[in-house]
């Protein structure tokens, strides 16, 4: 999986680790947008990846990273 920047190593870590987000989700996501990394959370959660409440735990995380 190629990464682009930091902040968004960071984010997939974050995915991993506090979410138990599985690789291939991530991988998913991260393939439908190569074009802007900030549009990640959205991806994971319009292919139901991730909850609405999980989403949230994102946004905040992303606020403070």
């Amino acid at each position: 999986m190629e990464m682009v920047s930091a902040r968004l190593n960071r984010l997939i870590r974050f995915l991993q680790e506090e979410l138990t987000l599985p690789a291939n989700a991530i991988k998913l996501a991260v393939r439908e947008c190569e074009q802007s990394s900030n549009v990640l959370p959205i991806v994971l959660w319009q292919y139901g990846l991730v909850t609405i409440e999980q989403l949230e735990r994102i946004f905040d995380w992303l606020e403070i990273a």
